[in-house]
């Protein structure tokens, strides 16, 4: 049976037997509000006439109390410097030293404060203005600046607006590097350079200043001319690039023309050593030949120079094309193969390189061939 039933004999858990159950009154939760505290910090008795608390429950009350206040404190006094961050701790509003990433205790607030930086975010901002060109011209510049933070205490405290500044010192140097620089180039083939020093000047101005920011990298747009002469500069670009593109060819014509030229004269170079090498070979092995002769002529010199003689005659004779016979007072004749001779005039006059008695008699028997022909009858008689 439940408690609020009829029969129930209203048994009410929260001992409210026989009274209202309505919503409590407010005006009654304050006032039993303030006897409690009256009894914490004052121990007398509270406006509801009730008596004075237990030891038991003034333990429990400071308790409480102390737990609140330690996890009030350690939310205060303990930091966690994540890896990306740099803490910035300032006591009364002055800095005081910079907390690299971990965890942390500090002096609570009012006392110290601790501001996180995130110092390996690439901040970005750009750049895009009318600029004026040292020959007098106009052209549109758009240039996109990257940086981040490599000293907190500068960022924070040396300059007013960081973002600001590095916007208005990226304006001045690029405006202070197209007034020092032409229209064409400007426009044509001098974009890398111009962005990198407007990245040196940028880096350098704020280094002056202390602003405590790095700038990593400058990336410059293509600059584009006023529309009034946009054309004209259009046209002059095709004739840049039709002229790079001849001084290409050339310059491939004159590598081509190079390399075979070297490559004729390494050819050269090359079978003029060999040749040197030749020559230097045959005259060590001629004087070789001659030291070896020279000691055999020292043990037998008749026969050395019999045998010396023999050679050279072979040499001499084997190149020539008349035949000698000694008769020594015979009456023999001699026959010339009539035949050999018509066709040895033949490859004689194809040739030209014989000498006028090579002309005359362009073969030259043997021996053996004499005396067949002289047994056989045939050829000419010669006197």
């Amino acid at each position: 049976m439940a408690w609020n039933e009829p029969e129930g004999n209203d048994r009410d858990p929260w001992g409210n037997r026989g009274k209202d159950t309505g919503p409590p009154d407010l005006d009654e939760v304050v006032r039993k509000m303030q006897e409690k505290l009256g009894k914490l910090f004052g121990g007398g008795k509270g406006s509801g006439g009730g008596g004075d608390s237990s030891p038991g429950e003034n333990a429990l009350t400071w308790g409480v109390l102390g737990v609140l206040l330690l996890a009030l404190l350690s939310w205060e006094m303990v930091y966690r410097i994540d890896p990306a961050e740099r803490g910035v701790v300032m006591r009364f509003g002055k800095y005081v030293t910079t907390l690299p990433a971990g965890p942390h205790i500090r002096f609570p607030r009012p006392i110290e404060e601790v501001v996180k930086v995130n110092v390996e975010r690439i901040q970005t901002l750009t750049a895009d203005s009318a600029m004026l060109t040292q020959d007098e011209n106009i052209v549109d510049v758009e240039l996109a600046v990257q940086y981040l933070i490599k000293d907190v205490q500068s960022y924070l405290f040396r300059i007013s607006d960081p973002d600001v500044s590095v916007q208005r010192v990226t304006e001045s140097a690029i405006r202070d590097i197209i007034g020092r620089s032409t229209l064409d180039f400007v426009i044509t083939g001098g974009r890398a350079e111009i962005a990198n020093d407007a990245q040196t000047l940028i880096q350098e101005v704020l280094d002056n200043y202390e602003s405590g920011i790095e700038i990593s990298s400058v990336n410059m747009q293509p600059a584009k001319p006023p529309e009034e002469v946009k054309a004209a500069f259009d046209d002059a670009i095709k004739a840049r690039e039709d002229e790079q593109r001849k001084i290409n060819e050339a310059e491939a014509y004159r590598n081509e023309v190079v390399e075979r030229t070297a490559g004729e004269a390494a050819r050269i170079r090359l079978e003029s050593e060999g040749y040197k090498a030749s020559v230097v070979s045959q005259a060590d092995g001629e004087a070789e030949r001659f030291n070896q002769l020279h000691t055999e002529y020292q043990k037998a010199p008749a026969v050395t120079r019999q045998r010396l003689y023999l050679e050279a005659m072979e040499q001499v004779m084997s190149e020539s094309t008349k035949v000698i016979m000694d008769n020594k007072g015979s009456q023999s004749l001699m026959y010339l193969p009539l035949d050999k001779l018509i066709e040895n005039s033949a490859g004689g006059s194809a040739s030209g390189s014989r000498d006028a008695t090579t002309d005359t008699l362009p073969y030259a028997p043997s021996i053996e061939d004499s005396l067949r022909d002289r047994r056989t009858g045939r050829g000419r008689v010669v006197r």
